[in-house]
């Protein structure tokens, strides 16, 4: 964000806080995804989403820079009702009292917690090719209503709905465009068969101990839920499976946290899987958490991107997470 524009939020938050009758003060510090500062003893911080860019919701960002300033309560700001609604409803897991608003001209208008979306179902004629997926080697995930076929967690087919025909089909390929320019060379070959080729492709460069390659570097947390479902022990667990996150994953590349449940000592526990900084990795986990109707909580990431502040955000929940650093593979 420019240094303008940064300025500009900052004079918008001061000037919204103080239409609100606050009578302290307020000192602006920095904050990159908006404008942020203190009254007192209470965190005021806006948060400058681009109107349905849910996903940048940043409540974890805007804990991050109230806990570090030991703030008792929490006011988040937004021009988009919809994020404000989100950020409501994350907020209501944390032990810090935590109000959204959304601004409306020069007002601030509280929010109340949006429900979660009620998750799509895949359709029986898409969940058919379950078997077709399991025969040319990837791995069926299904989240949502999309059925798609995973190598390490990399996504390689999926099963579409053809608009002219209303027929669905197994298209092969990594995202829309490769899928669509697969379909165009590959049309010709049994759909099994041109899977497995890129499985085999896919399955060489994309495991625990491969060198760096670009199809590495996609649907890292992924790759990290799909190394705990191949050794649960890695995180204390008997047995584990891939679910739905809380919202959909709009796009293949998009890095969204990677969702399962996993059996330890015999109960079932949510397991959040997440690589790189990510401060908004315990809000999405409380969705998940919620969505999926069970309390208890893992979340799982590369012992390097475990940070201090993650363990600050964390220790706000009212349930806490488990935290659990998972190691790299040895070669």
């Amino acid at each position: 964000m420019s240094s303008t524009k940064q300025k500009l939020n900052a004079v918008k938050l001061a000037a919204l806080v103080g239409d609100f009758g606050v009578a302290a003060p307020l000192v602006v510090g920095d904050f990159g995804g908006g404008a942020a500062g203190m009254s007192a003893s209470d965190a005021w911080v806006f948060v400058d989403t681009p109107v349905g860019t849910h996903a940048g919701a940043q409540l974890g960002a805007a804990l991050a820079w109230a806990l570090r300033r030991m703030a008792t309560r929490l006011f988040v700001l937004t021009d988009d009702a919809a994020v404000a609604a989100l950020m409501a409803r994350r907020a209501l897991a944390f032990r810090l009292p935590i109000t959204a608003f959304v601004v409306d001209g020069r007002s601030l208008v509280p929010v109340a917690a949006a429900p979660l979306p009620i998750a799509a179902v895949a359709s029986a004629q898409h969940l058919a090719f379950i078997e077709t997926i399991d025969a040319g080697g990837a791995d069926p995930v299904v989240e949502h209503d999309v059925v798609a076929g995973e190598v390490f967690g990399l996504e390689v087919c999926r099963v579409i709905t053809d608009l002219d025909t209303n027929q669905a089909r197994l298209e092969v390929g990594i995202g829309a465009h490769d899928r669509e320019t697969f379909q165009l060379l590959h049309a010709h070959r049994p759909i099994v068969e041109a899977l497995r080729s890129v499985v085999e492709l896919v399955a060489a460069v994309r495991h625990e101990t491969a060198v760096a390659h670009p199809l590495n570097r996609l649907a890292q947390e992924r790759a990290l839920r799909a190394r705990l479902i191949a050794d649960p022990g890695l995180i204390g667990a008997t047995t584990m499976r891939a679910t739905s996150p809380p919202i959909p994953r709009a796009n293949v590349k998009d890095s969204v946290p990677a969702v399962g449940v996993a059996l330890v000592d015999g109960r079932e526990h949510v397991v959040v899987c997440s690589c790189g900084v990510n401060l908004e990795l315990i809000p999405f986990a409380v969705d998940a958490r919620q969505s999926l109707g069970i309390e208890s909580l893992i979340v799982a990431l590369p012992a390097r991107d475990l940070l201090p502040l993650l363990q600050l955000i964390n220790e706000q929940l009212i349930v806490p997470a488990m935290v659990v650093p998972v190691h790299p593979a040895v070669a």
